[in-house]
C-alpha cells in the first residue's frame, strides 16, 4: 500500500495512514527510485514517453542523455509527480523506497501528498538559477522557506542552523550577512549553489538535476559540479542528472542512460556506454561533442583547412577594429582598454567567465551599448556609439545574433515576417524582392522556403536559431556577432549550427565576433582566440598558439577546468 512521504528529521508526521512495505524494491535495498515502464501522452493520445525503465541508487548519479525533445526532461519531472500542460500519465509508475519511510508510488499520490513530496523526498534544480530564485526574497530566507513549508525541526533555531549548515556544505559563507544578500547580488555560479542548498535542506533521497550547468563558464561549472558530487554521495542521495553535455556525464556519472524520441536506447557503466556505445545513436552523439585538439569534424570538414580570407593589402586597414574600449558602471570597471580586430572572413572566438565583459563587448561593437569610450571603426570609418547614430549601410554591415533562439523570435509572427522586418527598416531592398531574399536566406541556412509561413511555436530549437541567423543574413552583413548561440542547444544541433556558421563564412566571406564560454569549440569554428577577464583580454593571438602557450594564469586555469569524454 503507498502513503504520503514520510517526514523528514524532525518535522511533525506526514497525515495519513500506512501499512508496512518492503525494505526496498527486489533488485537490491540501495535501489531509492524506480521507473517501470512509464508512459506519458498528449492530451491528444500522441504518445511521447513508450515505456521508460530506469533505476537510481543511493550515492549515485544516472546521466539521462538526448537532443532536445527526446523525452528526458518529462521524464525527469515525472519522479515528481508533474506533467506539463498538455500532457498526461497513462501508464507506468515511479516508486520511491525513503530513508526509514515506506514505499511511495508517485502516480497514487494526491496533490496534498506530492506537494509534501516535492523538496522533502524528491528535490528538484533547474536549468536557470537566476530564474529559480525569488528576485524579491533574500537568499537565506530562500533556504529557510523549504524548511518552513515542511514544517522541519521543532523550532526557529534549528531551521536558522540548518540553513547555516547547508550554506557551508555548498562552499558558499554562512554568516547572518551573506544570508541577507538578494539573489542580484551573486554571481551564477553563487546563485546554482543557493539552488542546490534548497535542494539539499531537507535531505531528500531523490535529485533532479535538469541541466544545471548549461549557461555557466567553464570554471563556474566545475565548481558547481564538484559540490553536486560530493554532496550526493555524502547524503547519499541518487541523482538523475539530465543533460545534452556528454563530457560533463563522463566526469560526473556512474550510469548513463540515452534517450531517443521518447525511448531509451541505451544504457549501463558510463565507461562502457561512452567508449564502447552499442547503439548508432549514441556513436552519432558522441561524434557531435567537440573536442579541445579539434581532430573531429563537427559540422563538416574544419574551417581551417580553407583559410579565412582575409585582404590581400597587408597595409589595408581591419574589416573592424575595436580601439581602447572601456566602460565602468559607477565604481565597477566592466570593460578596461579592449584591443579587437577582425579581417573579412576571420572569426575571433571571445572566451571568458561570467561577467568577464563577453557579451558588452559584443553590443559596443554592435552598437547596442553606447556609454563606451575608445572607437569602433568599419574600415577606416569609425561608427557612431549608438546604433540609432549609425546609417543605414552601417547598421546593415554589423550582425547579432542573440542567445536564445526561443526568445529572439516573436510568436506571433511568422518567421517570414520577422526576416521581413530588417528590410523594411532598411529600405536596401525594393518591397517587390523582399520576399525573394527573405527566401533565399532561409534557403542559406539550410531550412527551405517553406518555413516562411511557419510560425516560431511549430520549429525545435535548432530551427529556430537557423531562423534567427537567417534574419541576420536578409541585410548582407560583413560581420556577424553570434553571442551564445549554441548554449541552449544539444551537441548534434550544435554541431549543424557550427557547420553552417562555417560555411557562410567560406562563402560569403563574413568575419565573425564568437562569444562564448565553451572553449572546446575553438578549434572548430575560430581562427584566434581572445581571452577576456575582468575586462580585460589576457592571452589573445591565433587559437592553436593560445592553446600551445597560454601566457596568463586565468588561461591556464580554463583550461585546466574543461571536462572532456
Amino acid at each position: 500500500m503507498t502513503t504520503a512521504p514520510p517526514a523528514a528529521p524532525g518535522a511533525a508526521p506526514a497525515p495519513g495512514a500506512a501499512q508496512p512495505a518492503p525494505a526496498g524494491p527486489a533488485d537490491g535495498a540501495d535501489v531509492v527510485l524506480r521507473i517501470d515502464d512509464l508512459r506519458i501522452a498528449t492530451t491528444g493520445d500522441a504518445e511521447i514517453l513508450h515505456g521508460i525503465s530506469l533505476s537510481l541508487r543511493r550515492g549515485q548519479l544516472l546521466g539521462l542523455v538526448g537532443e532536445s525533445g527526446s523525452g528526458k526532461t518529462t521524464a525527469g519531472l515525472a519522479c515528481l509527480g508533474h506533467f506539463r500542460a498538455g500532457l498526461k500519465h497513462t501508464g507506468g509508475s515511479v516508486t520511491i523506497w525513503p530513508r526509514g519511510g515506506e514505499r511511495i508510488v508517485v502516480q497514487e499520490l494526491g496533490e496534498d501528498a506530492l506537494r509534501q513530496l516535492r523538496g522533502a523526498r524528491v528535490a528538484y534544480i533547474p536549468q536557470d538559477p537566476a530564474l529559480s530564485l525569488n528576485p524579491a526574497m533574500r537568499v537565506g530566507e530562500q533556504i529557510r522557506e523549504v524548511l518552513d513549508v515542511h514544517r522541519w525541526g521543532d523550532s526557529d533555531a534549528a531551521r536558522e542552523a540548518r540553513v547555516a549548515e547547508v550554506l557551508a556544505d555548498v562552499g558558499l559563507p554562512s554568516d547572518r550577512d551573506y544570508r541577507r544578500r538578494w539573489p542580484h547580488q551573486l554571481s551564477g555560479g553563487q546563485q546554482q549553489r543557493i539552488g542546490i542548498a534548497m535542494a539539499f535542506a531537507m535531505f531528500p533521497d531523490v535529485l533532479i538535476l535538469d541541466e544545471p550547468t548549461t549557461g555557466l563558464d567553464v570554471s563556474t561549472q566545475a565548481h558547481v559540479l564538484d559540490t553536486i558530487r560530493d554532496m550526493t554521495r555524502r547524503n547519499d542521495v541518487a541523482g538523475l542528472y539530465i543533460t545534452h553535455d556528454l563530457a560533463v556525464v563522463a566526469e560526473l556519472a556512474d550510469r548513463v542512460a540515452v534517450m531517443l524520441r521518447g525511448m531509451l536506447v541505451e544504457e549501463g557503466p558510463v565507461e562502457r556506454v561512452l567508449h564502447h556505445p552499442e547503439h548508432d545513436y549514441t556513436k552519432r552523439l558522441l561524434e557531435a561533442v567537440p573536442d579541445l585538439a579539434g581532430r573531429k569534424a563537427i559540422g563538416g570538414d574544419p574551417y581551417r583547412d580553407s583559410p579565412a580570407r582575409i585582404a590581400d593589402d597587408a597595409t589595408a586597414p581591419p574589416l573592424l577594429a575595436a580601439r581602447n574600449i572601456r566602460l565602468s558602471y559607477g565604481e565597477a570597471q566592466i570593460l578596461d582598454g579592449i584591443d579587437l580586430t577582425l579581417e573579412p572572413g576571420e572569426c575571433t572566438m571571445l572566451l571568458g567567465e561570467s561577467g568577464s565583459g563577453k557579451t558588452t563587448l559584443s553590443r559596443c561593437v554592435a552598437g547596442l551599448i553606447d556609454d563606451y569610450t575608445g572607437t569602433v571603426a568599419l574600415e577606416s570609418a569609425q561608427l557612431a556609439p549608438s546604433t540609432r547614430k549609425r546609417t543605414a549601410e552601417q547598421r546593415s554591415a554589423i550582425q547579432y545574433v542573440f542567445q536564445s533562439p526561443f526568445s529572439s523570435l516573436n510568436p506571433r509572427r511568422t518567421i517570414g515576417e520577422s526576416l521581413t522586418v530588417p528590410l523594411e527598416t532598411s529600405q536596401r531592398v525594393p518591397k517587390a524582392r523582399r520576399r525573394r531574399v527573405v527566401e533565399e536566406a532561409l534557403d542559406a541556412v539550410r531550412l527551405g522556403r517553406s518555413f516562411f509561413d511557419r510560425r516560431p511555436g511549430d520549429l525545435s530549437g535548432g530551427e529556430r536559431q537557423r531562423a534567427a541567423i537567417a534574419r541576420a543574413l536578409v541585410n548582407s552583413p560583413r560581420v556577424l556577432v553570434c553571442d551564445e548561440v549554441t548554449s541552449a542547444l544539444d551537441v548534434s544541433v550544435q554541431a549543424s549550427i557550427i557547420g553552417l556558421l562555417r560555411r557562410l563564412r567560406e562563402e560569403n566571406g563574413l568575419a565573425m565576433l564568437f562569444v562564448t564560454h565553451n572553449i572546446t569549440l575553438a578549434r572548430h569554428i575560430a581562427d584566434n582566440l581572445a581571452i577576456l577577464n575582468r575586462g580585460r583580454i589576457v592571452d589573445y593571438g591565433p587559437v592553436d598558439d593560445v592553446f600551445a602557450h597560454p601566457t596568463h594564469a586565468y588561461t591556464k586555469a580554463l583550461l585546466a577546468d574543461i571536462p572532456t569524454l
